[in-house]
């Protein structure tokens, strides 16, 4: 039986269960799958976690360096967020430069840790126009089984949170926690046909329609978001899908604080 049609098959069969409010591994529509956070993974980083949501699999490492402030900023630290798709993750991902899935995941999570202000970069400020510290966040994909945007972010903010100053290294006095103070959460819905489905996994990713992931802060307030794929979404299924990244939001911040 060839590929399509089995691709054919399945999406049937993904489709009449979500008709009925069912996903193939028995979650309701509306429902993320499993998260655990492992903070400080890599000890030689100033902070680090490993993310898993389901069987998708995400290290984070984040390195501390001092640098030049951008020339529009120059009382802030600076912020640079990669990701790498690992060929061992998934068969479609293939070692060599940077691909335009890996640069947009790095903008969306960027994006969300940025516009939430989850750190005061003020704060990072050494001199200024002349030193900051500048913070490198580096997304490693191990396992990819769906819905790299939510465990990406959610990996990237945990690692925030573990990060430790290392001013002692460069005479610039004591350690010191990084200063976070909000606490971003990314949702992601994708769209198969009429059916709204939260947290995809990888077979509900590959037949998605459409795609969405709306960033919200510890106040429900909506600091990013972002469109994927050729499909559409109504107003109110925007408005659903915005409410419903609200509520899951609530749920998971506290795993984020806590690990």
């Amino acid at each position: 039986m060839s590929e399509e049609i089995v691709s054919e098959l399945m999406r049937a069969h993904v489709y009449r269960l979500a008709s009925s409010g069912q996903r193939v591994d028995g979650r309701v529509l509306d429902e993320p799958r499993k998260l655990s956070i492992e903070r400080s993974f890599v000890k030689t980083a100033e902070g680090s976690a490993r993310a898993k949501l389901g069987n998708t699999d995400i290290l984070v490492g984040i390195k501390m360096s001092v640098g030049e402030p951008y020339p529009d900023t120059p009382n802030t630290g600076v912020l640079s967020t990669s990701v790498e798709l690992i060929p061992m993750a998934s068969p479609t991902f293939e070692a060599g430069p940077p691909r335009p899935d890996s640069i947009e995941l790095a903008r969306v999570v960027d994006r969300g840790i940025r516009e939430s202000k989850m750190v005061n970069m003020e704060k990072l400020c050494i001199t200024p126009k002349e030193k900051v510290w500048i913070m490198f966040i580096d997304i490693h994909v191990l396992d990819y089984d769906g819905n790299l945007f939510d465990a990406c972010s959610y990996g990237a903010v945990a690692a925030l949170a573990s990060v430790v100053v290392p001013a002692k290294n460069v005479n610039l006095g004591e350690n010191f926690p990084l200063p976070v103070e909000h606490w971003p959460v990314s949702v992601t819905t994708a769209k198969i046909k009429d059916i709204l489905v939260v947290d995809p996994s990888l077979d509900e990713e590959r037949m998605a329609d459409a795609r969405i992931t709306v960033t919200t802060d510890e106040n429900g307030d909506i600091r990013a978001m972002q469109k994927g794929l050729s499909g559409s979404f109504s107003y109110d299924e925007v408005k659903r899908i915005i409410e419903t990244a609200q509520r899951v939001g609530r749920a998971i911040r506290p795993i984020l604080r806590s690990s």
